[in-house]
């Protein structure tokens, strides 16, 4: 159920079974993929498989560029291409756990290099993806105009 300070719009879900070497699938089965350890911590890193991590660089970097035009059409910037990366890595707290962070880089046609920052910067505010993540892990921003 969607938290109640939200009016909620769209819903969906996806399951997972067998963790980090099992397999993810939406509830439309768009999503269908099998999941394993990347390399790096130590898993197999199969071939035509993905991890958590790559799943959400994927999500945030199409939910940032949504965010980014959005707000380029309320500024009345006119954007002629738009390309988001995000850079997500994970790693160990201080605590012990594991956390996330994210470098969102922005290359942007039609703006200065002024605009493209102010631009990935007022999308930072209204990003779904960074309202969630606010104050739970850093996310740095860098832009280009392209």
């Amino acid at each position: 159920m969607a938290p109640v300070s939200i009016q909620p719009l769209y819903t969906t879900s996806a399951t997972s079974n067998g963790g980090r070497n099992g397999r993810v699938r939406s509830d439309n089965g768009t999503v269908d993929f099998p999941l394993t350890m990347p390399k790096a911590l130590g898993g197999p890193e199969t071939p035509g498989s993905t991890n958590p991590e790559q799943l959400f660089a994927a999500g945030y970097s199409a939910c940032f560029e949504g965010a980014l035009r959005l707000v380029a059409r309320n500024m009345k910037k006119s954007i002629s291409d738009a390309h988001i990366t995000a850079k997500v890595t994970i790693g160990k707290t201080p605590e012990g756990g594991f956390g996330l962070a994210t470098e969102l880089h922005g290359k942007i046609s039609g703006v200065s290099a002024a605009e493209a920052q102010e631009l990935m910067e007022a999308a930072h505010k209204v990003c779904p993806y960074s309202v969630a993540t606010r104050g739970n892990m850093d996310v740095k921003l860098t832009s280009e105009a392209a």
